[in-house]
């Protein structure tokens, strides 16, 4: 988004990562935040340039651009912050431009006896790496553990040799199943392994309930010590590898598209389309509590976005706060008019919302007399996409391509629906300026913004420009509009 859309009421209160750029469009600045619209907002204050140093000062005033992902948690906010920062290098960024890595699991499955390493980096080496995971001393420990509980070998070598099994303490204390010493059969190594991996994949239910239980035992033989260890053995399981806490595998830049042609055939296959969706639409509204109320409708070709068919529209005909008929007042007029002109149709619309949402399309289309067409709505809640006929939604992993195209199709909706109705809300509020100004009527204001197009151009026009083109503002009128307008110049600051 273009620096002059930014608005804190748009910016979720959640974490995530930041981008700015400037006017060239380089990325210059990556942050993070527990709060995103804390955050972000903080950097516009009025004032703050004035009060920052020289290079928070200089920062400040080079954004032209900016735009934000939300994630889960700090953690993965760190993740992606590191990744994005040491993909793009931006110029203000200079405490993380050193080399650290966080660190990832490795695990080579091609080893005889494979096992559990540390690494910081993933190579193109065939092996399955696990993370990153930022809590390092969480993750070792952990590590520890899990290799005793599978009896997992700890050695440096997957084939040791006679001597160094000899002088193995791992086997005597039975930490290690020994599989070099034939103590358990490769098939039967093979599923301790194949048991943890599961474990760093997410799968984590059995073992912490097995670690807890355990702890509770070593409570209740006032071995306090071991059951502290048990506790939080059970804790950092949960925190580092649960399946709410799985960190994404690919940075990716915010602002730019998420997916592409994978996106469309995992939406086809998805939704059961015979045909893939290459042209979708998305429409979003957006008003408050019914005034200025505006619709976005948005176009992804082949996965991405196609600006050149966006359109919006002011709704007409509904006055009172009612997204469903202002949802079936667009697609009525929308489609009315694609079925007039002859024009082809989508191969998939989706509007933002649930079941509501979607049955108001359907009624509109069928109303229109549109042919069948795929219609779906996306739930922003739990992410749920709505079919039409169908009780129960689709419920797609978070990672799903199709999923991610469809985030991506319905926030760039609000987004275009948000700028829209905000243009028209600071439009009413400068023109409500003039009701202001002594001799200047409902007659003689409709009157200035019919002759110079918008405040804007009234502020910049001089007294005698205004007198000479407006029959019947003296001179002295027109001083006062002049003086009234550019009395607080700049653009003017909504409240949430």
């Amino acid at each position: 988004m273009r620096r002059e859309d930014f608005h804190p009421s748009e910016i979720p209160a959640k974490p995530g990562v930041y981008v700015y750029r400037d006017r060239f469009g380089k990325v210059i600045y990556v942050g993070k935040a527990r709060n995103l619209r804390r955050r972000m907002s903080s950097y516009f204050q009025p004032g703050r340039v004035s009060r920052a140093d020289a290079k928070l000062r200089s920062l400040i005033n080079s954004i032209d651009d900016w735009n934000f992902e939300v994630v889960r948690t700090e953690d993965e906010a760190l993740i992606l912050e590191s990744r994005l920062i040491k993909s793009y290098a931006p110029y203000y960024n200079v405490l993380m431009r050193d080399d650290k890595r966080y660190l990832l699991i490795k695990l080579d499955e091609n080893e005889k006896f494979p096992t559990l390493k540390l690494a910081r980096f993933k190579r193109n080496d065939g092996a399955r790496y696990f993370g990153p995971f930022p809590q390092g001393g969480a993750v070792k420990r952990t590590l520890d553990f899990m290799l005793a509980y599978f009896g997992l070998r700890a050695c440096p070598d997957s084939d040791p040799d006679e001597d160094t099994r000899k002088r193995c303490l791992k086997r005597v204390v039975k930490d290690c199943s020994a599989p070099c010493v034939g103590a358990v059969t490769p098939e039967e190594y093979r599923g301790r392994v194949a048991a943890a991996a599961a474990v760093l994949a997410g799968d984590i239910a059995g073992m912490v309930e097995k670690v807890r239980g355990e702890m509770t035992a070593a409570a209740a033989a006032r071995q306090f010590e071991k059951a502290a260890l048990l506790r939080d053995v059970a804790t950092n399981l949960e925190g580092v590898f649960g399946k709410r806490n799985r960190s994404f595998e690919h940075p990716r830049l915010p602002g730019t598209p998420l997916t592409g042609w994978a996106g469309v055939e995992a939406l086809g296959k998805a939704l059961g389309m015979e045909k893939l969706p290459r042209h979708i639409i998305g429409f979003d509204i957006s008003n408050i509590l019914g005034k200025l109320a505006v619709a976005s409708l948005v176009a992804f070709s082949d996965g991405k976005p196609d600006r050149d068919n966006y359109r919006r529209f002011r709704i007409r005909t509904v006055h009172q706060s009612d997204d469903f008929a202002m949802m079936a007042e667009t697609l009525t007029r929308h489609f009315g008019r694609l079925l007039a002109e002859n024009r082809p149709l989508p191969d998939l619309v989706m509007v933002d919302g649930g079941k509501g949402q979607l049955s108001a399309a359907v009624d509109a289309l069928v109303a229109v007399g549109c042919p069948p067409l795929p219609v779906i709505g996306l739930a922003k809640r739990n992410e749920e996409i709505y079919l039409p006929g169908r009780s129960d939604p689709i419920v797609l992993d978070r990672h799903n391509p199709a999923l991610r195209m469809l985030q991506a199709l319905r926030d760039e909706a609000h987004r275009f629906a948000i700028t829209y109705h905000r243009s028209l809300r600071l439009k009413r509020i400068e023109e409500s300026r003039l009701d202001e100004i002594s001799g200047v009527g409902n007659v003689r204001k409709i009157e200035l913004l019919r002759e110079f197009g918008s405040v804007k151009k009234l502020r910049e026009s001089s007294p005698e420009e205004i007198a000479q083109r407006i029959p019947g503002i003296g001179l002295e009128t027109a001083e006062r509009v002049v003086d009234a307008l550019r009395k607080r110049p700049g653009t003017v600051r909504l409240s949430d």
